[in-house]
């Protein structure tokens, strides 16, 4: 697919983008390149490939989901200028 110069300001325009006449040849190439890219990918054929979320069939090294750190809920709540029921209270903002 090959776009014009007018197709290309109509773009610029849709998209609130600011170009002047010197700049539109080169967005009319450098746009009509990335639309034949895609139209090449679309062609190919790929119904006999499973999609797949990562390019190599690794299983994913996780860490041991264990607490390390002490609970310590009682000291910030003492920090704090007003709380009620283990929760931090705040001045209303919306009215």
């Amino acid at each position: 697919m090959s776009l014009d110069s007018e197709e290309v300001l109509k773009i610029a325009h849709l998209a609130r983008l600011s170009v002047s006449e010197d700049e539109t040849a080169s967005y009319v190439k450098d746009l009509s390149n990335i639309l034949e890219l895609v139209e090449k990918m679309n062609a190919a054929n790929v119904e006999d490939i499973s999609p797949m979320s990562h390019p190599l069939n690794m299983s994913q090294r996780l860490r041991a989901d264990e607490v390390t750190e002490t609970d310590q809920k009682e000291q910030l709540m003492a920090n704090a200028p007003s709380s009620e029921n283990g929760l931090f209270l705040v001045p209303k903002v919306i009215e």
